[in-house]
């Protein structure tokens, strides 16, 4: 059996597998909980027209936005670590999670802007 170039580095590939999972499932459940609000909302008899429903609609897409760029950029962050592992070239990188925080943030003022006025 031949060593691969991945082989050398185990450990640091198996971790950097390990962290684009959690990734994945960060934004499925990112997605989730949109998808939870605007059920709710339209199911509780909460919708009456108006701005409420347009905010609620405005976190399910956020949600789904937020979901699908933590999924983009995930993936593209672990094919570049893992090129860099191999190159023994790692430097870390905090655009992604600056980026999402960011968006979370706004979510969360969605979310507390829909709670307070209705």
């Amino acid at each position: 059996m031949r060593e691969t170039e991945d082989s050398k580095y185990i450990q640091q590939h198996l971790a950097n597998e390990r962290t684009y999972l959690a990734w994945i499932r960060t934004a499925l459940a990112i997605m989730g909980i949109g998808f939870l609000i605007v059920n709710v909302h339209f199911s509780t008899g909460a919708s009456v027209g108006g701005q409420s429903d347009q905010l609620v609609e405005m976190i399910g897409i956020l949600s789904v936005v937020i979901g699908l760029v933590a999924i983009v950029f995930s993936t593209v962050h672990y094919v570049r670590k893992k090129k860099q592992i191999n190159d023994q070239t790692f430097t870390s990188s905090l655009h992604l999670v600056w980026l999402i925080s960011a968006l979370m943030l706004v979510m969360a003022g969605l979310f507390f802007a829909y709670f307070y006025l209705y």
